[in-house]
């Protein structure tokens, strides 16, 4: 049984050395993405894709907000006319209004 033992003890040995070598890999590595980061002006949010839309690293132009087409003058509710149709709307439209009936 001493092999058996001493190859645990071997397989222990070197999941250390992997260990130490992995973390070692990460500091290094996170290094060199804070260097490239800062020459190149980049942010936490450009690299997280905060960022939505098309807009290119840099670009500061804010997106529009579209306007309300349909409200719901009971309950205030609105929607754009993009997307789904609302649960408020679809429950209306099937209790006998019309889709115009919203239109703002």
């Amino acid at each position: 049984m001493s092999n058996l033992q001493e190859l645990i003890a071997q397989r222990a040995a070197l999941e250390a050395k992997i260990a130490e070598f992995q973390g070692a890999a990460r500091v290094e590595t996170i290094a060199k993405i804070r260097a490239l980061m800062a020459e190149l002006g980049l942010t936490a949010a450009d690299i997280a894709g905060r960022n939505t839309g098309a807009h290119v690293a840099g670009d500061t132009t804010e997106r529009s907000k579209v306007a309300v087409k349909y409200r719901n003058s009971a309950t205030g509710d609105s929607w754009t006319g993009r997307g789904l149709k609302p649960r408020w709307m679809t429950a209306a439209i099937a209790g006998g209004a019309k889709v115009e009936d919203f239109a703002v």
